[in-house]
């Protein structure tokens, strides 16, 4: 059986940015973005807040929703955000 996928969303402390990842682990790669461990968008504009992640059946699935997600015009990137996240709250907390 293959390993879950997550694609999740982080952001900063205004919500200005928006920035769209994929990984097998979310828990330690979000904890990678609070760290500031790679020299990235999320680096640069100190998105640290995870206020939004899908799980899927598999690595590929994620990959393919995250590619979707990123053709996503910014308005429609918040409103799924608020669907489940009214309030942008760091979920990883």
């Amino acid at each position: 059986m293959a390993d879950k996928g997550y694609v999740y969303f982080m952001t900063n402390t205004n919500n200005k940015a928006v920035y769209i990842g994929v990984t097998s682990d979310l828990t330690k790669r979000v904890l990678q973005h609070k760290n500031h461990q790679y020299e990235e968008f999320t680096d640069k504009y100190n998105c640290t807040k995870l206020v939004y992640y899908e799980e899927c059946n598999d690595i590929k699935a994620a990959i393919t929703r995250e590619k979707q997600l990123k053709n996503w015009h910014r308005d429609c990137k918040n409103n799924l955000i608020k669907q489940t996240n009214p309030e942008w709250k760091d979920l990883s907390i």
